[in-house]
């Protein structure tokens, strides 16, 4: 009996590693595939090219077939495990819907049309179609009040919003609203331009942590990790910075309140840290 036992444990052991390998290799394999090797430059070009050329609703279409061709029903049904809904989803990974964000080009009609579509995948594919110059205050608004979950919020604000002139105004704008994901929205966009924004002066990061400070009460989930998130990320952006990221999070850190005692310390942690001190170092 204890023989079939041990037997029976071994076999459902070796079965789940199996099981785990054919998993890996799964993923490896759709990997490779999303990021094959693009076209020549100029092959690519005359396809996007003709792709523009064709009427919206076509194009709009397309994009979407696009998209259900990547669709995997076990990663749709996976997405529910990091808050995010999948009732108008079709299951596919960011890596592919880059991919096709790179084949077919900047297209603001069309980043629009997939955007009103509702669909997550295709929101997703927006913010990589669309042209940062020709995002209006107005469309900024109207996407920011359909930000239902993080991935797309995040999404948006790192890919397409954060490089728009309109940013920094959305920013203060936004922050003070009481709506979680456009709140949510407001930190996103601060943490996306501390990483991109080369040219923005210490004084905007400074005034970022001051409305940091004054939204890290907040107690829902995304908005406090979004806080969070901009507030280690302006820390580490040069020297000057890092000190007055330190002197806001130990602030914060002294709080009576839950949410900005935990942002505080949690800030903390990650700026005295050694992969902070590293990163500095490297800096002129």
């Amino acid at each position: 009996m204890a023989r079939t036992a041990t037997t029976d444990a071994i076999t459902r052991t070796a079965g789940k590693k199996a099981a785990a390998k054919k998993t890996v290799a799964k993923k490896a394999a759709a990997k490779k595939a999303a990021t094959k090797p693009l076209a020549p430059a100029s092959e690519r070009k005359a396809a996007q090219a003709a792709f523009a050329a064709l009427p919206l609703p076509q194009r709009l279409a397309q994009a979407l077939d696009a998209l259900r061709a990547d669709a995997s029903a076990d990663y749709r049904d996976g997405m529910a495990r990091f808050a995010i809904p999948n009732e108008r989803a079709f299951g596919v990974p960011m890596v592919k819907i880059q991919a096709v964000a790179k084949r077919l080009g900047r297209d603001h009609a069309l980043a629009d049309a997939l955007w009103n579509s509702a669909w997550y995948e295709a929101r997703l594919l927006a913010a990589y179609l669309d042209d940062p110059a020709a995002v209006s205050a107005a469309q900024m608004d109207r996407w920011a009040r359909d930000f239902d979950n993080w991935a797309v919020c995040d999404t948006v604000c790192f890919a397409l919003f954060d490089r728009s002139p309109l940013a920094w105004r959305k920013i203060e704008q936004w922050a003070r609203r009481e709506d979680e994901f456009v709140r949510r929205a407001a930190f996103a966009l601060l943490a996306s331009k501390s990483v991109h924004d080369k040219q923005a002066s210490d004084a905007e990061f400074l005034h970022g942590l001051e409305l940091v400070e004054a939204y890290a009460f907040d107690e829902r989930n995304f908005v406090k990790k979004a806080v969070n998130w901009a507030l280690r990320s302006i820390g580490k952006r040069n020297a000057a910075l890092h000190a007055a990221g330190l002197r806001t999070a130990t602030r914060l850190a002294a709080s009576a309140q839950a949410a900005p005692r935990w942002n505080g310390k949690n800030a903390l942690r990650e700026l005295n840290g050694p992969a902070t001190a590293r990163r500095l170092s490297r800096k002129p």
